[in-house]
């Protein structure tokens, strides 16, 4: 099943169009969890996807947390991949852009060895990052257009308008295999980006904890046709804890994961 078709049947599903990022900070995991168990954040990823995989739409982990813990957070990462339900999408968030070469065996290690269904995308090397996952059609890319960080400013959003250059560029390459990141602090920028890509899928960051506008996403980033979106959400699932409940992170973060579900909900889209 195509990535876009499979988004499309868990939102139908789940109601929803939540991504849940396993952002999952090992500093941030439950006290008792860390003291308990080998792998807490295998631990930690298990209870949280038990707790809310009725609510969402996707699952992002970010490939940076594991890596950081060695070979315990990549035994942690695959079990986490493993565990995840074969009708949720995995987007990998690891922002790679390099030669072809070297794109080709990054292709090879996540699609093949860890066997997410996407990843995030750093086009800035051209096509050349794009070329060798041309094989791996029912894949899918989202590239970094423009994120929803300040210092996007240094070049995605510096004048120059950047990230309209490689709106077009995905514009020009497939609007079926390949997506945009769209950060949810860019208020006007959002309204340009789904113009330019009327029917590429976006994913949002920046929601919650960045300070991104929910109303303005849904007003400027849902698709004529269909939503075309996945709203994530990492820091304000996964750790909204405190340490008073934190052996119920999971009811928490299932609490959490609801209730902003019902929120993006309570827009009208086309679709659901």
């Amino acid at each position: 099943m195509k990535f876009k078709e499979k988004y499309c049947h868990i939102v139908e599903k789940n109601n929803s169009l939540l991504c849940v990022g396993l952002d999952t900070d090992i500093e941030k995991i439950p006290e008792f969890l860390r003291s308990e168990s080998e792998l807490p954040q295998w631990e930690f990823n298990k209870r949280i996807i038990d707790a809310t995989k009725d609510s969402v739409a996707a699952y992002k982990p970010n490939f940076a947390f594991y890596i950081s813990q060695g070979l315990k957070g990549i035994e942690s990462l695959q079990k986490t991949i493993s565990y995840i339900p074969d009708d949720i999408p995995i987007i990998l968030d690891v922002k790679i852009g390099d030669i072809g070469n070297t794109m080709k065996h990054y292709a090879k290690a996540y699609f093949d060895t860890f066997k997410v269904d996407a990843l995030t995308v750093n086009p800035l090397m051209g096509y050349d990052v794009i070329d060798p996952f041309e094989m791996y059609e029912d894949k899918y890319l989202f590239l970094l257009a423009l994120t929803s960080n300040p210092s996007n400013i240094d070049f995605l959003n510096s004048g120059y308008t950047l990230y309209e250059r490689i709106c077009e560029k995905i514009q020009e390459w497939d609007q079926e295999t390949l997506g945009a990141v769209v950060g949810a602090t860019n208020d006007e920028e959002m309204r340009t980006i789904r113009g330019m890509l009327p029917d590429a899928l976006f994913l949002v960051p920046g929601i919650g904890a960045q300070g991104g506008d929910l109303e303005k996403v849904m007003k400027y980033t849902t698709g004529k046709k269909h939503p075309n979106i996945l709203i994530n959400s990492s820091r304000g699932i996964i750790f909204s804890y405190s340490q008073k409940n934190e052996k119920e992170f999971d009811v928490t973060a299932r609490n959490a994961c609801k209730q902003l579900r019902e929120k993006i909900n309570s827009y009208p889209t086309l679709s659901h």
